[in-house]
């Protein structure tokens, strides 16, 4: 092996090596603003998760202002969020399959538009800052209406609530806070399901 070419397999190793810690430095840094949680509900064979990252409050302005009206949100902070289902699922009445999906809300100021789309996306924003998704994998897309809560959230916070037969999936954040019914789809009347 020639010198030079010795010499540039070394910048090249020490280049790499400065990367790797320059990107978890980066990453650090990122989580520790918004880390990152996982809920879950189970009961009756049916398992929902959800993974997202949860920013803070910090005395900013929240909806209207950081989270821009009428533009698509990631829903948290740091990689897209996703939701997940074991069982076919009623989402405010309409039919989410089996499966893994992003997680997308359009905050306006009265309702909420929130979408499940089948692609992943390995973070939530581009460069120039707008969402990452792709409308044309939306395989779901209803609108809900905003709730204002007493309580001040400080940490943007995704949980499941059990409300008679249906669990709804809860967003909030600051006094802001909008709920999707979900239910297991029954199978019709005759009809049993391998498990």
């Amino acid at each position: 092996m020639s010198r030079n070419t010795g010499l540039i397999l070394k910048i090249g190793g020490a280049i790499v090596f400065l990367s790797l810690i320059i990107f978890f430095i980066i990453r650090y840094t990122t989580k520790a603003h918004s880390p990152e949680d996982t809920v879950t509900y189970e009961q009756d064979g049916l398992k929902l998760e959800v993974f997202y990252n949860r920013p803070y409050k910090k005395d900013r302005a929240i909806f209207g202002k950081l989270v821009p009206y009428n533009k698509v949100w990631r829903t948290g902070a740091n990689e897209a969020t996703t939701f997940e289902t074991n069982k076919d699922i009623l989402v405010d009445g309409s039919i989410l399959n089996a499966g893994k999906y992003s997680l997308w809300t359009i905050p306006m100021e009265n309702s909420w538009k929130v979408i499940f789309n089948s692609k992943m996306y390995p973070w939530g924003i581009n460069l120039d800052k707008e969402a990452y998704r792709d409308p044309k994998f939306d395989t779901l897309v209803l609108e809900r209406p905003v709730e204002e809560i007493d309580t001040r959230l400080e940490q943007f916070t995704i949980l499941f609530e059990q409300n008679g037969e249906f669990v709804n999936l809860v967003l909030a954040w600051d006094n802001t806070s909008v709920s999707t019914p979900l239910k297991q789809k029954e199978a019709p009347a005759g009809t049993s399901y391998i498990q």
